[in-house]
């Protein structure tokens, strides 16, 4: 049922094989995408928590940016560094030398033996492997590039941003050019297709991520529109918000998979990120779409 296997015998990498699967429009298979990492067995965004993605078979991970005060390009999701780590303040308070003196701390809010990871290291530890989501990037984007081009994993990463193309066009061209770009829009935005149909006509967008808090016929009609165009779809499972109720708490405390997971693919929705990683693989091969 994955018309994939042609492409998954010439690639080199896992990760050239799951890129040439996104690729392709008539690969069918639905990509688990892991928000923060597998962050309720390693700290988010660390290390440990990206390599448990790729040792469970996860295809792409996502990860969030931010600057130190010396300049280098950190996971970390929040303004502060507060509830993640043992230290207090803003990642642009401390040098990366300064911030690996705090431990991070897991899902509990205890300290572990993990500290915060650059983004090289990220990507490095990534190679190959597993596609990356690059989160709150955007306005870092010249230095997220360099570092990518410095790993030689550029073929392997999403960036994303919430803008219309004229803005991006205009602000990070080579987010377009150079880069798979995902624009991010809000379903329940009253400029929604607007912003779709402009993707779609100047950039001919491979990706687009959907963001609804209502599954109503209008937001479908929207996902239906985006998926017209010839690409495919990412939606949050993470909370219900985020996808009109059909979430990850559903499927799994619930008990309702084919109600939260099963209608966002019933959409055409081809790429899912959970907090739920292990359990939505387990669903997706149970339902011959994942391998």
């Amino acid at each position: 049922m994955l018309c994939c296997s042609t492409i998954l015998s010439i690639a080199q990498t896992r990760a050239d094989s799951l890129m040439a699967q996104l690729n392709n429009p008539k690969c069918n298979k639905v990509f688990v995408v892991s928000h923060r990492g597998d962050w309720r067995n390693a700290p988010e965004n660390s290390l440990q928590a990206i390599q448990n993605c790729i040792d469970m078979g996860v295809d792409m991970v996502e990860i969030d940016l931010k600057k130190t005060k010396d300049g280098h390009l950190i996971l970390m999701h929040d303004k502060t560094i507060d509830r993640t780590t043992s230290g207090k303040g803003k990642p642009d308070d401390y040098t990366l030398a300064e911030i690996r003196q705090f431990a991070m701390r897991n899902g509990a809010g205890h300290r572990t033996a993990h500290t915060v990871p650059t983004l090289e290291e990220a990507m490095l530890l990534a190679k190959g492997k597993i596609l990356v989501n690059i989160d709150k990037g955007y306005d870092y984007f010249d230095d997220v590039y360099q570092v990518l081009k410095k790993t030689g994993t550029v073929g392997q990463c999403v960036i994303k941003a919430g803008l219309p193309y004229r803005t991006v066009k205009d602000e990070k061209p080579v987010a377009l050019e150079k880069m798979l770009f995902m624009p991010v829009v809000n379903l329940n935005d009253e400029n929604a297709q607007t912003i779709i149909e402009e993707y779609a006509q100047n950039y001919g967008a491979k990706l687009y991520e959907l963001n609804f808090n209502s599954d109503n016929n209008n937001t479908c009609a929207l996902i239906q529109l985006a998926k017209k165009s010839g690409s495919k779809l990412f939606v949050n499972s993470l909370w219900p918000e985020l996808c009109g109720g059909h979430h990850d708490d559903r499927a799994v405390e619930l008990g309702e998979p084919d109600k939260s997971w099963g209608w966002i693919i019933s959409q055409g929705v081809n790429l899912v990120q959970t907090d739920r990683p292990a359990a939505l693989l387990q669903y997706l091969r149970d339902n011959n779409l994942h391998e």
